[in-house]
């Protein structure tokens, strides 16, 4: 099991909800967590309840869909701590829309977070961590990135976009001391859902039914135990696991049923 006290962590993502809660539960084990998003006063309350529990946090506000101010940051990083010990790319975005409520632009901007924000953090920090010999890079993805469910086409895109990055990154790191990992959540009360009015609306009823719907500080305990124990991937609630379960014996069976209690498009003219 890995030892979290002094390692560097870096997390995008980390002003609220599970990118927050996960940097507190890092502080409180004793690393330095390094806070990236994009608003400074949120990551600076973030940064004062880690200080206040005994633990140590530096800010550093970036716009992630911005690769330039994003390899910015990571030279400053890198001059102040080196390349972090735990990278955990949690940050992103997207409504939950069918394909005619998508603008382009906005189908655009899901594509930039959470697919090309992770791309470019990670390009940022993986020749020096590579040269190092060792680390562990950890992406926040979404049941959407393996099941397909109607109501939320350009969010899916994206999900399964940072699916296929993080499988061909563990594909490049085969051999090395480098580990990577998934995390799945499945339903987590965060402001995400305030922000973003009728998303719970639209998950299927198969998975509102079976998935207990978790705190942020429930799923961020989760996701550090999992980094601790150098897990592949990290499934939450254990439900969402069974439901994982039943797509690789019946995939054909769940999507039925994933598409069948899900959101109903308006086909009026």
């Amino acid at each position: 099991m890995r030892n979290i006290q002094k390692t560097i962590v870096l997390i995008t993502g980390a002003s609220y909800g599970i990118g927050a809660a996960t940097a507190r539960a890092f502080g409180r084990r004793g690393a330095h967590v390094l806070l990236l998003a994009r608003t400074q006063s949120a990551l600076e309350d973030v940064a004062r309840d880690i200080r206040a529990s005994g633990g140590a946090a530096s800010v550093y506000p970036v716009d992630l869909t911005d690769a330039r101010a994003v390899e910015e940051v990571a030279q400053q990083v890198l001059a102040a701590f080196g390349p972090p010990d735990i990278l955990l790319s949690n940050a992103g975005a997207g409504r939950w829309l069918f394909i005619d409520e998508t603008t382009p632009d906005e189908a655009v901007a899901m594509m930039a977070m959470p697919y090309f924000a992770a791309f470019s953090i990670t390009r940022a920090f993986l020749p020096s961590m590579r040269a190092r010999g060792r680390g562990h890079l950890a992406y926040v993805n979404s049941p959407a990135s393996l099941v397909a469910w109607p109501g939320a086409a350009a969010y899916t895109a994206a999900r399964w976009a940072l699916r296929g990055f993080v499988e061909a990154l563990r594909a490049e790191l085969h051999g090395t001391r480098l580990r990577v990992t998934t995390i799945i959540p499945g339903l987590v009360a965060t402001t995400y859902f305030e922000h973003n009015p009728g998303v719970l609306e639209r998950v299927p009823g198969l998975a509102r039914r079976l998935l207990p719907v978790l705190t942020a500080d429930q799923a961020a305990a989760a996701i550090v135990r999992g980094i601790e124990h150098g897990r592949r991937e990290i499934v939450l609630p254990g439900m969402l696991r069974l439901l994982y379960a039943a797509y690789a014996i019946a995939p054909g069976l769940v999507q039925y049923l994933t598409i069948l209690t899900g959101a109903r498009h308006d086909r009026r003219p």
